[in-house]
């Protein structure tokens, strides 16, 4: 990655530990020193650039040094650095931004409630569903619903309900009271013979199956993000959140919508509930919020889950929950003013387009390649599976390192992308253009052709 005899390196290796790094590894190689950002692109402590066709962690939607995110958020330390949320305190920015984040999810009638973190929110919706059944007289309604393959955050409850072992292994995780059911992956899950309509069948089959084995009347929520974003960008089939909601429905059952990498235009929608079909009743804001440019994440609930809040503590408690920097006065200017320019230019729509003309260049360099397997994805939200045989769908052996040998590959061409496991995930920043996106598609193309000649389909 970088020279260990520089000091920026020397200092890092020795002192700091790094999210989702091998140690080892990382002692070896270093790490990428990135001193600044411009547009889409982030360039090296040496000054190569690179085009992030990540956005960083799916998040710096606006680019990587937008002057209007820096200037509100200058203008706001000058007036008020920080204040809290807590014992009644507010701010007209807050209220403001409580109130737009209410209309722009279609939350009708509900409330918004400020932390920092996507992993924050996540807790906070399955914190407000044990209320909202104790509420009812339904305390023993504690156990949460999540599905394999997802990704909710790192945090204890957060990791317990993500589906993916290697958030679970070093801390003894899952918690008790967290269980997960099938991934809706058409590609790996559905089985021979069987059509999209008796997968989905199946699914909503085996989420109700465990609902029963486990008791209706200790679970409280199922957790879903509307698109699978680290687990290996994965689509749900059509009518998937319909069936699975009947089942909620049937049971009592709240759902839980973590928006984190899906919301703010991401799928071609404003939010990925509009994407799938997804209705739910609790909702977690974060990454483009601000455009990861200030830590704050945000958690949208429906009426009825605010009336049980109110209803447990009418007799004169406090909520007991929060954090320091809920509804951060900085990160609250900086996020109305990403939301502004969302509007202005019409992220929507500008994220269908951009999408579209992206997924056509990798389908048709998936159609000429021996080991792509699937091109899916939404909006700016793709992803490519890497097979060794594409008739059969049979993945590479683990130990042939195909997903982390394409990204060193990109590295070196001045591609980032995402590597998870042999899926490769492409989520660049909203604000790319139509040469942008070219370029991101030449670089993968050049890349897979290297990964090609060193890794050959059998």
């Amino acid at each position: 990655m970088s020279d260990l005899t520089a000091p920026v390196a020397r200092r890092d290796v020795a002192f700091h530990i790094h999210s989702q790094t091998n140690p080892t590894l990382f002692e070896e190689q270093g790490p990428l020193v990135v001193a600044r950002g411009a547009g889409v692109r982030v360039y090296d402590s040496d000054g190569k650039p690179y085009i992030d066709a990540m956005a960083g962690l799916w998040c710096a939607s606006l680019g990587f040094a937008n002057p209007r995110l820096a200037a509100a958020a200058a203008r706001q330390y000058a007036e008020l650095g920080f204040y809290h949320t807590f014992f009644h305190r507010t701010s007209e920015a807050v209220a403001e931004l409580a109130e737009k984040l209410v209309a722009l999810t279609g939350m009708d009638g509900g409330k918004a409630y400020f932390a920092t973190s996507g992993s924050e929110a996540n807790e906070t919706m399955v914190k407000l569903a044990w209320v909202y059944h104790a509420a009812r007289g339904k305390p023993t309604k504690r156990k949460v619903i999540a599905r394999d393959r997802a990704f909710h955050g790192s945090t204890i409850a957060a990791a317990s309900m993500c589906g993916l072992p290697f958030m679970h292994r070093e801390f003894g995780l899952p918690l008790p009271g967290f269980l997960h059911t099938l991934c809706p992956d058409p590609y790996r899950g559905m089985l021979p013979g069987e059509d999209e309509t008796a997968f989905v069948e199946r699914l909503a089959a085996e989420l109700e199956r465990l609902i029963l084995a486990e008791g209706p009347d200790t679970i409280a929520a199922f957790i879903a993000e509307p698109i699978h974003a680290g687990g290996g960008i994965i689509v749900p089939p059509e009518r998937y959140f319909a069936r699975i909601q009947e089942v909620l429905r049937r049971h009592d059952i709240l759902c839980l919508d973590d928006e984190i990498v899906c919301g703010f235009g991401r799928t071609g929608n404003w939010f990925g509930k509009e994407t799938v079909g997804m209705r739910p009743d609790m909702m977690a804001l974060a990454k483009g919020l601000s455009s990861a440019y200030f830590p704050i994440s945000a958690v949208v609930v429906a009426p009825a889950v605010y009336d049980a809040l109110r209803e447990f503590n009418r007799q004169g408690g406090a909520f007991g929950h929060g954090f320091t920097n809920s509804g951060h006065p900085v990160g609250v200017a900086v996020a109305a003013e990403a939301i502004r320019i969302y509007e202005e230019m019409d992220v929507v729509d500008h994220v269908r387009r951009m999408g579209a003309r992206l997924r056509a260049h990798f389908e048709e360099i998936g159609r000429a390649s021996p080991i792509v397997g699937e091109v899916r994805g939404a909006g700016l939200m793709l992803g490519i599976e890497l097979v060794q045989d594409k008739a059969t769908r049979r993945p590479f052996a683990p130990d042939r390192q195909a997903g982390p040998t394409f990204d060193r590959l990109a590295y070196e061409n001045g591609l980032i992308a995402r590597c998870m496991g042999d899926v490769l995930g492409f989520s660049p920043p909203l604000i790319v253009d139509e040469a942008d996106v070219d370029e991101i598609a030449d670089r993968f193309a050049a890349s897979l052709m290297q990964l090609e000649r060193v890794l050959p389909a059998g």
